[in-house]
């Protein structure tokens, strides 16, 4: 078995996700290529400093065209977005993946999925307006609808009594629209065969294929993982029988362990690679080129937070939902990485109409030696930040030791 030391293991995991050695052309091709090879982008609308996949994408490429990321998503359609680990924008070419996940959609017997058919089905002239609708005037919007539900949606959170909104989530959900672009942040929806280019493969993706595909994708991008952090990346919760999965690809010598060991003291559990990202091992002494940057809180690379926990030593927690009073960060803190460390955090707040990025405070790990150096390298990746935000000034708040 393959032994590496636990920087070994920090610099493959930060190369394939793109946060290590050169940056690549920002255009079409380079986005097209970070995307694919982290497997997808998650998405979330929080505007305290910028909605999170356009700063996934900036702490890989630097500065780059966000019209550009618009064009491949709904213009060339090399784009789409669903669900992956979360809201995402995937790869076109992966679709047949995550079809197959709604092909199972509302299968089971729990009681949500007993629930939901039942919602369905009494809601079918809903189903049926949306359905029309999209198929003779699309894209629409949600409040383009009339709410013909029978029977109301009912939750705690968020969707409850929104029922257009819910009946287009399960539709899409199953596989019968899509979203087919954005208006002033609203979605637009459509009918899927719209959507979808002609060049789409629609094959489908049976079962020991798709366990072996999202398995394979999964450890790719995170370069070295437990069963764990497999199970909780990509197409997250969504692999069956993971265990046995991991054995035949090992018996297949397609992905192989290795230990990670640090002295005499190894780390916990069995990790994994796979056999073509062992070249990395010698790449990453000889030609390992590091960065500074900051990290989205729902960054690639931290999303899974016991991972970034084992393996970076970095305790996060998103506080947007923390009452203030109790926020120990602020709602909005974001990582910096540093070469292959995790040290320290900032809490920014992007302020549109004054065009200024304000860093309320800056956050650094006791066991970080504050020098010149750092603050340097900190400090540009603050600006660089500001200036991708279109910030004309950028504000700096105190510095805090944890």
């Amino acid at each position: 078995m393959q032994v590496i030391s636990p920087t070994i293991a920090r610099r493959v995991a930060l190369m394939k996700q793109h946060l290590a050695g050169p940056r690549i052309t920002p255009d079409k091709t380079g986005i097209m290529k970070v995307i694919r090879d982290i497997g997808y982008v998650q998405l979330d609308p929080t505007k305290i400093v910028a909605p999170s996949h356009l700063l996934v994408l900036w702490s890989r490429l630097g500065r780059y065209d966000r019209e550009t990321l618009d064009e491949l998503l709904w213009k060339e359609q090399r784009l789409f977005e669903d669900f992956a680990h979360g809201a995402s924008i995937i790869p076109t070419e992966d679709y047949p993946i995550f079809n197959e996940l709604k092909r199972h959609f509302l299968t089971g017997r729990s009681a949500w999925v007993r629930r939901t058919r039942s919602w369905m089905k009494r809601n079918k002239r809903l189903r049926t307006h949306v359905l029309t609708r999209l198929r003779r005037e699309g894209p629409l919007r949600s409040r383009d609808f009339e709410d013909k539900s029978v029977v109301g949606w009912h939750s705690t959170g968020w969707t409850g009594g929104r029922n257009v909104d819910q009946m287009l989530s399960l539709l899409w959900a199953q596989g019968k629209v899509m979203i087919a672009g954005r208006a002033k942040g609203q979605k637009l929806w459509d009918l899927t065969e719209r959507c979808l280019p002609d060049w789409a493969p629609r094959g489908r993706v049976r079962d020991q294929e798709f366990a072996d595909l999202v398995t394979l994708k999964s450890l790719r991008a995170l370069g070295v993982a437990r069963l764990s952090h497999i199970r909780q990346h990509y197409v997250r919760g969504c692999y069956p029988r993971l265990d046995r999965v991991l054995a035949d690809l090992e018996a297949r010598q397609l992905i192989t362990r290795v230990e990670i060991r640090e002295g005499k003291k190894s780390w916990h559990g069995e990790w994994y690679m796979h056999v073509d990202d062992l070249s990395l091992l010698d790449e990453v002494n000889e030609e390992w080129c590091p960065r500074t940057t900051l990290l989205s809180p729902f960054d690639n690379l931290i999303c899974d937070r016991m991972r970034a926990e084992e393996i970076f030593d970095f305790h996060f927690r998103l506080e947007i939902y923390v009452p203030k009073r109790q926020r120990r960060y602020g709602p909005y803190s974001m990582p910096i990485l540093d070469g292959d460390r995790l040290i320290g955090r900032i809490d920014p707040t992007m302020d549109r109409r004054r065009r200024q990025l304000k860093i309320n405070t800056l956050y650094i790990e006791g066991g970080v030696p504050l020098s010149a150096e750092t603050t340097r390298v900190v400090s540009n990746a603050v600006e660089e930040l500001g200036t991708f935000l279109g910030a004309d000034t950028v504000e700096r708040g105190k510095l805090v030791r944890i």
